[in-house]
């Protein structure tokens, strides 16, 4: 599914200790057993990983339970099925390629791992509010169970108290003055939206394409200098996979486009461009040899990663990984994002330097998003903390408005 042409861009954090005072303890999770084996991954050797180009490998590689507390159910066992069932619990057909064999093996030794958080989770959650601290922090960086996740991101984000505090007004967002031409721009990719998840298809009842058209109308009436910008679509069609709640999913958009991601879908947008643009100057900083080859090809940041910002790494990473990113980003902000790409770019670092080209480049940067580095989501998540080293929000912030400047400057 091509979102937008290479090169051209679409158009239509909670404070605290430093990020590595927070990674998991091994000593304290070998206690817990939790994670059993999820240690640091080998450094990427110059080819592809194992995996990395093996088919089947990509995206919708993911299987969590409806509820992450309960068991597998008998015909479900991993010693006793021959094959993954075909549509994943999100509703997302899996290809016939897809490596059933590889994905067994990874969620037999996960499902630990997602029993035991769920477990923690519905201790925290007795209380009934999700408070911003430490033990959160630690909590949310392992993972949300996904029947807490709604309520979670809700409260963490600040949603929840901005549907609070405004009842009745999505509603009325909906029953106010028509605009054909947002109301068009939307219809327009309503079928573009998820093809291979069958939730979003018309001959499902109930179809998602009417619930994402009206999330996507709301936000439009509600912010109109944004209104809708190709890319939206994707992110709340998975706020509305997670939350199965129209009113919740457009409040979780408003705290994305509103507040985490501020001008990433304005008409000029600057935020996107910008954010970009800081990549560029941490890669330069934290991993000079690909900055350096950037420079020498003449590859525009934009030309390699447009999609994973402006997507949010959707369609772009293996669903439970993205919402496990999402996890963080609703808690931590945008710093989550630059982790992540900084994750991928020096776990394959040495194979992203044999390009010779800028076509071949691009390649290569879609290629270190498939494989079982980014399925293997918990440690990826735990990589994301420590491989990038020190990134504060304060550090995001200067380079942001330098690179902001520079961008200005340039008109």
């Amino acid at each position: 599914m091509q979102l937008f042409s290479p090169g051209s861009t679409p158009r239509g954090s909670a404070g605290g200790a430093p990020d590595s005072a927070l990674l998991p303890d091994p000593a304290r999770d070998a206690a817990a057993s939790e994670a059993p084996g999820a240690g640091p991954a080998p450094p990427a050797p110059a080819v592809p990983p194992e995996g990395l180009e093996r088919p089947g490998a990509g995206r919708r590689t993911w299987d969590p339970l409806a509820s992450l507390g309960a068991r597998l159910p008998p015909h479900m066992e991993p010693a006793e099925r021959s094959r993954v069932p075909r549509i994943d619990p999100y509703g997302f057909e899996r290809p016939e390629d897809f490596d059933d064999a590889a994905y067994e093996k990874f969620f037999s030794s996960y499902l630990v791992t997602l029993t035991r958080r769920a477990i923690k989770w519905s201790r925290l959650l007795q209380g009934g509010s999700v408070p911003r601290s430490r033990t959160v922090k630690r909590y949310v960086r392992k993972g949300v169970p996904l029947e807490h996740r709604a309520r979670v991101w809700m409260a963490l984000s600040g949603a929840q108290a901005q549907m609070d505090q405004n009842p009745g007004y999505y509603h009325r967002l909906l029953q106010g003055d028509r605009s054909p031409r947002l109301e068009d721009a939307i219809r327009t990719d309503l079928n573009r939206t998820f093809p291979d998840n069958v939730k979003f298809r018309k001959t499902t009842e109930p179809c998602l394409q009417k619930t994402l058209y009206n999330v996507l109308l709301a936000y439009g009436h509600h912010n109109q200098g944004v209104g809708y910008c190709q890319g939206m679509n994707f992110i709340a069609g998975y706020l509305i996979l997670i939350t199965n709640n129209e009113e919740e999913s457009f409040w979780l958009l408003d705290a994305l486009v509103g507040r985490i991601l501020p001008d990433y879908y304005s008409p000029a947008m600057l935020g996107l461009k910008t954010d970009q643009e800081v990549l560029g100057e941490l890669v330069r900083a934290k991993l000079p040899a690909v900055g350096a080859l950037m420079e020498r090809l003449g590859v525009l940041w934009t030309l390699v990663v447009s999609r994973w910002f402006i997507c949010l790494f959707v369609d772009v990473l293996p669903v439970e990984t993205v919402l496990r990113i999402w996890d963080c980003l609703f808690n931590e902000g945008s710093k989550i994002i630059f982790r992540v790409a900084l994750t991928l770019i020096k776990q394959h670092q040495e194979f992203i330097l044999e390009a010779t080209s800028i076509p071949d480049i691009c390649d290569k940067f879609k290629q270190i998003t498939k494989g079982s580095f980014v399925m293997e989501c918990h440690t990826f998540m735990q990589r994301i903390f420590s491989e990038p080293g020190s990134l504060s929000m304060a550090t995001v912030a200067k380079l942001r408005e330098s690179c902001r400047a520079r961008l200005l400057a340039q008109g």
